[in-house]
């Protein structure tokens, strides 16, 4: 009975055997499919990229003969850093001879790469012209600028347009017949697909680096004016600015523009300008050689769970008009301080980065609705956009948000004046605390007015944020009233988080700036302040 048992047993092994051997045919066979794709993808758009060179003119003291070859804040060829790291404190007891007087400075080609990719041609009877899109923080302030090709080909570039408000620029080439990418499209974009970053990190011509999708419309994070990201872990290092990101169609969905890090290097989180905000601003670069954006008049902040419950509404959906801009289209047009909108163009909102590229992508002219609560009722509005400008953005004064205190603070308007009980042009009124922050354990809160900084009277946001910069030995001293009443001085400390870094080595998010003869790269960063 037991030997027929085993045979039974052993001719189902037998029996199953292939269709194992099968299975395991199938996933190589999976996994080949996938990198062929990728293979594809790089055949396809890399001839589109290309390898940017900037050279800047800097002028840099010159040198004794006669003294030590690093004097006194000379840095030596590789950076101080380097040259501590090897040598120690600058050799503290070598004398120096060159200190006194410094003579008149040499020109030191200064150089930095970054990426950038075909974006359309433009050919004319009496000349050619092909356009190349990549970051503003690449090429600006520049006096040299050349692209090189995948085939070698390199040529000298010019810029046609450039956006530093959503770090966006356009540069040109003399000739044509070059090919261009193709566009995606973003709202189509799912979080999880596949997506192929190239681009030249560290110098590294035509990289390609591979990963998902993590998510899609990061906003509010300090990068640039007008943020709506493309989240990926596809590999982003110093050089991949400007690069395309694509998707397994070989379509450009995204430009690669920043990382976080904490390391100064690749930590799996990287950002991209979505392709559909990309093409409207090159458009208009092209075209017109500036970027037009709608402007309103309102200063909004987010609808959090404290704002809602004293505004007596039942969730917090939605965003807070905290300001009105005097005579502005939202003025004329009826909004007040202490709306909430609720929904714009027919479309829900409650992400404020996300609705304020929408009103800045509002042509000049156009009309658009807003469903906004005012006293527990909902009501539409509807607002004629205008056009923004400097002036008009100097004039609508935000509220300032100091990290390293873990507050925000407002300007006191008239409506600020009633919803707080305080008085308009006597200080500054606080508006959110971070909970933990050093603004907590001082006792500071909502509705709080600030009217000194370091023995100083602030009226305004602005002169608030100045006053606190301003602050020396790490520490910063508010004379404050509570309750409409009661008068207290608080003394702070500044804590700022340098464990969280956006990469920005020196000319900016991914790009990197090096001294041409020095061979390494400084890795500069902007640190990130506790919010």
């Amino acid at each position: 009975m037991l030997g027929y048992r085993n045979f039974i047993v052993l001719l189902m092994l037998l029996l199953l055997m292939p269709f194992e051997l099968m299975a395991q045919e199938n996933g190589v066979e999976s996994l080949r499919q996938t990198g062929k794709a990728f293979a594809e993808v790089a055949r396809k758009v890399s001839p589109s990229v290309v390898l940017i060179q900037v050279e800047r003119e800097t002028e840099t003291a010159q040198i004794s003969p006669f003294g030590f070859p690093f004097g006194d804040g000379e840095p030596g060829p590789f950076g101080d850093d380097l040259f501590k790291r090897f040598f120690g404190d600058r050799f503290p007891d070598m004398p120096r001879f060159n200190a006194p007087g410094k003579q008149p400075g040499k020109q030191r080609s200064v150089v930095g790469q970054g990426s950038g990719f075909v974006f359309a041609s433009n050919n004319k009877l009496l000349g050619n012209k092909t356009y190349i899109l990549t970051n503003n923080h690449v090429v600006e302030g520049n006096d040299k600028i050349s692209v090189k090709f995948l085939d070698g080909r390199e040529f000298e570039a010019k810029i046609k347009g450039t956006d530093p408000k959503s770090d966006i620029a356009v540069i040109e080439i003399e000739t044509s017949g070059l090919p261009a990418v193709q566009l995606g499209d973003y709202s189509q974009l799912e979080v999880g697909e596949w997506v192929v970053a190239i681009g030249n990190p560290f110098g590294l011509s035509h990289t390609l680096t591979v990963g998902v999708v993590s998510a899609k419309g990061r906003t509010s994070l300090g990068i640039n004016d007008y943020e709506d990201f493309i989240q990926t872990d596809a590999a982003i290092n110093p050089g991949n600015s400007g690069g395309p990101l694509v998707n397994l169609d070989g379509e450009v969905i995204g430009m690669n523009t920043a990382i976080f890090s904490r390391s100064g290097g690749y930590m799996g989180i990287g950002f991209a300008i979505p392709i559909n905000l990309v093409e409207r601003i090159a458009h208009q670069l092209i075209e017109k050689g500036e970027v037009v954006r709608g402007y309103l008049g309102i200063m909004i902040q987010p609808l959090t769970p404290d704002l809602a419950k004293s505004f007596d509404l039942k969730d917090d959906k939605g965003i807070l008009v905290a300001q009105v801009t005097k005579n502005s289209p939202a003025d004329k047009a009826g909004l007040k301080a202490g709306d909430v909108i609720v929904s714009y163009q027919g479309r829900s909102v409650s992400d404020t980065g996300d609705f304020r590229n929408q009103v800045a992508l509002a042509q000049p002219g156009s009309k658009v609705e807003f469903d906004i609560i005012r006293d527990g009722r909902q009501r539409s509005i509807t607002v004629k956009i205008d056009k923004l400008s400097d002036n008009k953005l100097a004039a609508q004064e935000p509220s300032q948000a100091s990290g390293t205190l873990g507050l925000t603070v407002q300007t006191i308007t008239a409506d600020l004046a009633r919803q707080f009980g305080a008085k308009a042009g006597q200080g500054v009124i606080v508006t959110e605390v971070a909970p933990g922050s050093v603004a907590t354990m001082a006792g500071i809160s909502r509705g709080s007015v600030i009217l000194e900084v370091n023995r100083k009277a602030v009226n305004t946001a602005a002169e608030f944020s100045q006053a606190v910069k301003a602050s020396t030995n790490n520490k910063v001293l508010l004379l404050v009233r509570d309750n409409g009443v009661a008068l207290r001085r608080a003394e702070l400390a500044l804590i700022v988080v340098q464990a969280t870094t956006f990469v920005n080595p020196a000319c900016g998010r991914c790009g990197f700036l090096i001294p041409y003869t020095a061979g390494v790269e400084p890795l500069a960063v902007f640190q990130s302040a506790v919010l």
